[in-house]
């Protein structure tokens, strides 16, 4: 009998063991020809990219040398269209549509994601007018000049009127020092004239509005344009000694992106304007672009306890967030 049980036992182990060896081999197969598929679509998606990305190179490397070309090399009138005209372009055709949608409270897919409800609907268009002449003004008188003194310091460089573009991996490192240049001379210079004697002259005039719109974004006193809005902007290309082209793209994704800051609507599948609204709001809280600085200097402690703070992301359905995410009622007195 212990002879029958000690057999079967060993039989069932064995049983077992090859079960197990099976569960192996199995898996082994799995896993290797997954591995295998897996390598073989990534290969073939990485090439198909890299064709696509080389393919988009050589086309806007032609459309460069075209345009330079066209110009015959003038290198003033190639950093006069690049550095100001497009982007000018590009902010007022954004801030056009804005302000459509400002005066006459339509299209209805703009107007319900007002950010501060029952405010500028509609926004007061005499109030409006001024804001453009402030803007066309800042453009003009104080951002135009201010290219001139950059013209020279991007001749000083050498690479600014290159036959060859950068590469698109060099742009992506420029916009991250561009973007952080930006955060360091915003926030301070921000900071700067909120101290009590230059607001009262000089910021004061920007927080007139205290539910902006998109156009906002360049209404101010003409120091605070060029110390605020322009130099934090123009510093990095000069210190990275930058491409006219990049310069051109960085130009007008940092009006479009201040555009949305101040805009007041919090858009779908834009950047949260809820930062820099709340600043307008409460004066004291938000200084800066990211809102790094404003983190480590504490800048951001009553905007993190509001629901304004549980807004602050990209929208990614078509839902408002005042209706998903919306203020807590007041309460009675």
């Amino acid at each position: 009998m212990k002879r029958d049980s000690g057999s079967s036992a060993v039989a069932e182990q064995q049983k077992q063991e090859e079960k197990l060896w099976r569960a192996v081999k199995v898996t082994a197969y799995v896993l290797g020809t997954g591995l295998l598929v897996f390598t073989a679509l990534a290969n073939a998606l990485s090439w198909y990219a890299q064709n696509m990305w080389d393919a988009f190179g050589r086309f806007c490397q032609t459309r460069w040398l075209e345009f330079y070309y066209l110009f015959e090399g003038d290198e003033w009138t190639i950093f006069l269209l690049g550095a100001g005209l497009v982007p000018s372009l590009a902010f007022w055709c954004f801030n056009g549509v804005l302000m459509v949608a400002d005066v006459t409270g339509k299209p209805a897919f703009i107007t319900r994601y007002r950010i501060q409800l029952g405010k500028n609907d509609p926004v007061d268009t005499k109030r409006l007018r001024q804001a453009i002449y402030v803007a066309l003004f800042n453009q003009f008188f104080i951002s135009l000049p201010m290219l001139v003194p950059m013209f020279s310091v991007m001749k000083w460089w050498g690479n600014t009127f290159s036959k060859e573009l950068p590469t698109f991996r060099w742009f992506l490192v420029e916009l991250s020092i561009f973007t952080l240049i930006e955060e360091i001379l915003f926030y301070y210079t921000h900071r700067l004239v909120h101290l009590p004697l230059l607001y009262k002259r000089i910021h004061k005039k920007h927080h007139e509005w205290t539910a902006p719109i998109g156009v906002v974004s360049i209404y101010a006193h003409p120091v605070e344009h060029m110390l605020s809005n322009t130099l934090p902007v123009l510093t990095g290309p000069m210190i990275m000694g930058s491409h006219i082209v990049s310069i051109t793209a960085w130009f007008s994704l940092a009006l479009i992106t201040t555009s949305i800051s101040h805009c007041g609507y919090h858009l779908p599948f834009l950047p949260s304007p809820e930062f820099h609204d709340f600043h307008h709001l409460k004066f004291n809280q938000c200084y800066g672009v990211l809102g790094v600085l404003d983190y480590l200097h504490g800048t951001d402690t009553v905007f993190r306890k509001t629901k304004a703070y549980e807004r602050h992301r990209v929208l990614l359905s078509f839902t408002p967030l005042s209706e998903s995410i919306p203020e807590a009622p007041k309460r009675a007195e």
